[in-house]
């Protein structure tokens, strides 16, 4: 039984390519998020930053402080800090669930080493009728 062959299979090249998509997309939406979970505020009125290349901190809802993905003690947040210039916008990622006196602690502390532009990251709500 000698039978010549008239088409390539392209299914098991779909079957790979497609699970290659999917481990992408997944990793992919870990890198823009992150991998500190943290459950942000809503805001109706929350604006997009404008900013280029901002320093992201994370304060976790059992007051853990993240720069990056590094933790950081707010003892020594200053030398954590000192790697950056003192124009860099400071994007703090809260939990919602965080104490507010572990928040402005945070917040105080950054603006005592020397940065002034701090903003905070909240999720985007729905705008009132």
């Amino acid at each position: 039984m000698d039978r010549d062959i008239d088409q390539i299979n392209v299914i098991p090249l779909v079957d790979v390519m497609l699970v290659l998509l999917v481990i992408i997309l997944t990793t992919a939406t870990f890198i823009v998020t992150g991998q500190i979970p943290v459950n942000l505020a809503e805001a109706k009125e929350a604006n997009q930053p404008q900013h280029e290349d901002p320093v992201f901190m994370t304060l976790t809802a059992d007051g853990r402080l993240f720069l990056g993905e590094m933790p950081v003690a707010l003892e020594t947040l200053g030398d954590a800090l000192s790697a950056y210039p003192k124009e860099r916008l400071i994007v703090l990622r809260a939990d919602r669930a965080l104490v507010l006196e572990t928040f402005v602690k945070v917040v105080d502390g950054i603006k005592s080493h020397g940065f002034p532009r701090v903003s905070l990251e909240v999720e985007r709500g729905e705008p009132a009728s």
